[in-house]
């Protein structure tokens, strides 16, 4: 079995959801606290091992290239001023791991943009994880995912269990039980209305894939818009090998690509920065109480 050392994180969406704040600026660099959301996403890879990861960018996503890259002026700067903790977060950026960029010329779709990976994947198991969302987990989600493969070498999806009145909002499983809190998957049903979903388990987020989703993903027919799906991928997937649905531990899923749980995880760094916690402590006790 094949060691998973890659990751793909797809970040070449315009984020609508965010404008105007992201005419110029990819929803993928918006920060949470003091850093941008795909921060969080690539040191969870680099906390995982994983050993290179592809970033799916568009035209307008030059910053990103630029803020895992080496900045020598700044550290010029921060050196002279004395700023050496400054200095060495600014430094371990762009040595979290080694990055490879590929473009996603045209928005075909979220399995579009994983295949363009292809080429640089080649034939091994990947990560793939999203730019603008991520899980806090213990432990972490990405470590789960990864145990479940070594167990049974095959494809593993993340899982969370979604309350009845937010299921229309998610693409929900088709399971069966395998041990504890690892599943069969049988199929994905995109959005079904809640008396319709297969369960409450959704699945996405963090996604481990054996090489066989790229032959799937050339192949599986596109929607009416042109656009590659990956769940297309996936349902076909589950028909050629086992794919396996974990249960996050200890999971919370923060979609930065949504105003509210963008909020949300502010607030909830925001606690637990040193720099902020105490005041903005204060501040939300004082708007709580009127």
């Amino acid at each position: 079995m094949k060691k998973v050392r890659k990751a793909v994180i797809p970040a070449a969406g315009f984020g609508t959801r965010f404008l105007p704040a992201t005419k110029a600026m990819p929803k993928e660099m918006l920060p949470i606290v003091d850093k941008p959301v795909i921060q969080y996403v690539v040191e969870q890879c680099a906390a995982a091992g994983i050993e290179q990861v592809v970033i799916v960018t568009g035209w307008h996503k030059r910053s990103i290239e630029d803020h895992f890259d080496k900045h020598f002026e700044l550290e010029a700067r921060l050196e002279k001023d004395g700023k050496l903790e400054l200095l060495e977060e600014i430094r371990r950026i762009s040595d979290l791991t080694n990055f490879v960029y590929v473009r996603q010329k045209e928005a075909l779709g979220n399995g579009h943009a994983v295949l363009t990976a292809k080429d640089v994947i080649g034939n091994e198991p990947f990560l793939v994880m999203w730019g603008d969302e991520f899980f806090e987990a213990d432990p972490p989600a990405v470590s789960q995912l990864m145990e479940v493969y070594e167990q049974h070498g095959s494809s593993v999806i993340a899982g969370v269990r979604i309350p009845k009145a937010e299921i229309s909002k998610y693409g929900i499983a088709d399971i069966s039980p395998v041990e504890s809190n690892v599943f069969k998957i049988k199929r994905i049903v995109e959005k079904p209305g809640k008396d319709e979903a297969p369960s409450d388990l959704a699945t996405h987020g963090n996604y481990l894939f054996t090489p066989e989703i790229f032959e799937i993903l050339e192949n599986v027919k596109p929607s009416k818009g042109g656009e590659i799906w990956l769940i297309d991928a996936i349902n076909e997937l589950v028909t050629r090998q086992d794919v396996y649905g974990v249960e996050l531990k200890n999971a919370k899923y923060y979609d930065c690509g949504s105003k509210a749980s963008y909020l949300k995880a502010m607030v909830d760094y925001g606690l637990k920065h040193d720099d902020t916690k105490e005041e903005l402590s204060k501040y939300l006790k004082d708007v709580v109480l009127g």
